[in-house]
């Protein structure tokens, strides 16, 4: 879903929309304009990143933004920590300070068993002395403990939990997080209120950002979770503001002028303040009521009704006096615990490891397992992410061990089964040299690469990234067929497919005339294909499908871009400085030149971005696309754009259309299951058509 804000990046001028929105007063002072500016920004943020309830459409916000922004930038005395200018993150951070807690940070204490929660319930019941008392039971999400003061309703500060008593200061980083208000109204406001909660990554945020991050070459993320507390520890806020995080709140610390007393009080207080809880918080009276709350809880997880990951339920004493009563221990508090899913896992054996190479050089060990069923298919290899990961988890080549669906997609060995080990079990040696060209290898932080360019296993990843559905499209071409290009000698780089003859194809094997003819055919077909894909398929490190799109939209032309310097590029929208660090260096290096030359001479000429149609038959529409298509992915985003509609990665009521393709999945995806919850027109590629016409 596209935000209200886009960092001031419209190209509407501050005074086209306000006649209707927010009418000047030349009677307003510059500091009264950007009150008034900054309340209704922030008023406009909550109902959208909130409610979901957009009050003004993407112009009309960009607008007051971008006024806002140039009042600041003639008064620098305004940019306040909660001007709504400052989500967009400042200069890099030298580092992270301590902050001490003013109450610790404690943990829960887990269970896995229904008994066990019966048996706490017993436990309060009699050390209450049969006191009257409720419960309440929240989602337990999975991701990075955090907590926020606020003084006088202004945003202050914010810290990670650290060790319990002593965290990280990430204010900057947690100022971009759009959901989080940096200032606030209500009844009841307390002078001093810290609360706490979870900064999480949305589940459609962290898939997409693994696709970008799969799409540049670099490694992927294993969880959720990871993804956020890496992104948490960012010195640069502009790097966080961009990862899409978010965050949930739930518990106090200390607090001054806080009249409260009950969770389900709290909650109520938390949601009036325009905070962020978790949408499902029921109260009951007794054990049953809780072992069914916690598997009412598990069916809507399942279900994937809620936008981040969740592990278990949080069981807690809902009437805050009779906390005191119970106290606490050195970890954790007695009135409260945890109650933990068990994922799906399987357990199997780990016969193997193989190190594949990717295209930037990075090797990666992969488990290869006796075959096994999880989550719907069969599994047979696994990814071991690093080596810094396989000497953490102490894996061994012979060992049982414990597979999961990281994001419930990529399988993942997360555990090793100790008690099973015979002795017999062999260490996983990282390799001397790459296996696709003998080279030796270097370390680059935690990840081994091959600095080869010539290393032909290397070629055929990039090869392989070139004629990919979502950057070129090259028909045909794909690994057996790239893996025989290589090995002979007949292509060098992604511009030797350019120049393949049919008599070199017919030499290939298993390869008759009317195939090689429709290879050919395909690679005629991608010569003129849209500039923002050639830019993904050239591989460029950190350039992903999306920043393809930006950097063809904002330039217009592969020249255009050769000779922008680096200020230039990190001015596209979404572009950071590693980024653009990485486009400039790219474009000045001679052998990278000299390939586009190549391209140039035969015949491969991308073409500039359409401008969306003004008046188009999809403007105003909002797409989500799911499912296997008859053509890429990014195909039919482009003919979305082009007739003036947008594409969302998520569905939410704000949905117009989710166009889906055929699924290969037991159960509908959980883009389906959104769009039914929401109403949503779900259509095929017939309908799709007869839309655009």
């Amino acid at each position: 879903m596209e935000g209200p804000a886009g960092g001031g990046n419209g190209k509407t001028g501050p005074a086209l929309l306000f006649g209707t929105l927010l009418p000047k007063s030349p009677v307003l002072s510059f500091r009264d304009r950007h009150h008034t500016l900054a309340a209704r920004i922030r008023e406009l943020d909550r109902a959208y990143y909130l409610e979901a309830a957009p009050l003004v459409p993407d112009q009309e916000y960009d607008a007051l933004y971008r006024e806002l922004l140039d009042l600041e930038a003639a008064h620098p005395e305004l940019a306040t920590p909660d001007s709504p200018s400052q989500r967009v993150g400042g200069a890099p951070l030298p580092e992270f300070a301590s902050v001490r807690h003013a109450l610790p940070m404690l943990s829960l204490d887990n269970t896995y068993s229904e008994e066990e929660v019966r048996t706490f319930v017993e436990r309060v019941g009699k050390n209450l002395r049969e006191i009257p008392h409720t419960f309440t039971v929240e989602p337990k999400i999975d991701g990075v403990a955090v907590s926020l003061r606020y003084e006088k309703g202004r945003f202050v500060q914010g810290a990670t939990r650290g060790d319990g008593q002593t965290g990280d200061d990430i204010t900057a980083n947690l100022r971009t997080l759009r959901n989080l208000p940096l200032s606030l109204e209500g009844k009841g406001l307390p002078e001093i209120l810290e609360v706490r909660g979870e900064v999480y990554f949305p589940t459609a945020a962290f898939a997409a950002l693994n696709r970008q991050r799969e799409a540049a070459g670099e490694p992927l993320f294993a969880n959720p979770r990871n993804a956020a507390a890496g992104s948490l520890k960012q010195l640069d806020p502009r790097v966080v503001a961009k990862r899409g995080l978010a965050i949930v709140l739930y518990g106090p610390g200390h607090c001054e002028g806080l009249e409260c007393a009950s969770q389900v009080e709290w909650m109520e207080k938390l949601k009036s303040w325009h905070l962020p809880i978790p949408g499902w918080h029921p109260q009951c009276a007794d054990a049953e009521a809780l072992v069914a709350a916690i598997g009412e809880l598990d069916r809507l997880r399942r279900e994937s009704r809620f936008p981040y990951e969740l592990d278990g339920a949080v069981i807690k004493l809902n009437e805050w006096p009779l906390r005191e009563r119970l106290g606490l221990t050195s970890k954790a508090p007695r009135w409260a615990m945890a109650y933990k899913y068990g994922a799906e896992r399987a357990r199997t054996r780990l016969n193997a490891v193989t190190f594949q190479v990717g295209r930037t050089g990075t090797i990666t060990p992969v488990a290869e397992l006796e075959p096994v069923p999880l989550a719907g298919s069969t599994v047979a290899r696994a990814t071991l992410h690093n080596f810094d990961e396989v000497e953490r988890k102490q894996i061994r080549i012979g060992d049982a061990v414990w597979i999961e669906k990281a994001g419930e997609v990529i399988p993942a060995v997360v555990e090793v089964d100790l008690a099973a080990r015979t002795g017999a079990e062999r260490k996983i040696e990282p390799p001397a040299e790459c296996p696709g060209c003998a080279a030796p290898l270097s370390w680059d932080g935690i990840f081994l690469r091959c600095v080869n360019p010539a290393c032909p296993a290397q070629l055929k990843r990039r090869l392989l990234h070139f004629a990919q559905r979502s950057a070129m499209d090259i028909e045909r071409v794909g690994e057996v067929l790239g893996g025989q290009l290589i090995d002979r000698g007949l292509v060098r780089d992604p511009a030797d497919l350019y120049a393949l003859t049919l008599d070199q194809l017919l030499t290939l094997e298993r390869m008759a005339e009317k195939s090689a003819q429709n290879v050919l055919d395909g690679i005629e077909a991608s010569r003129r294909r849209p500039l923002g894909r050639f830019l993904f398929a050239l591989g460029i490190l950190h350039v992903g499908v999306t920043a393809g799109q930006e950097l063809a939209a904002h330039f217009g032309s592969l020249d255009a871009l050769a000779a922008a310097e680096k200020e230039e590029i990190e001015a596209v929208p979404n572009v950071g400085a590693i980024m653009a660090e990485s486009i400039h260096a790219w474009f000045r290096d001679e052998g990278n030149r000299e390939l586009l030359r190549r391209f140039a001479e035969r015949g491969v000429d991308p073409q500039p971005p359409e401008k969306p149609a003004a008046g188009g038959p999809l403007e105003g529409k909002t797409f989500v696309i799911t499912g296997t298509l008859s053509a890429s992915r990014e195909s039919f985003v482009e003919k979305i754009r082009a007739a003036g509609g947008k594409v969302a990665s998520s569905v939410s009521k704000l949905t117009d259309y989710v166009l889906s393709g055929e699924s290969g999945a037991a159960k509908p995806s959980s883009k389906l299951t959104q769009a039914k919850k929401h109403g949503v027109a779900v259509i095929g590629e017939e309908e799709f058509q007869q839309l655009l016409q």
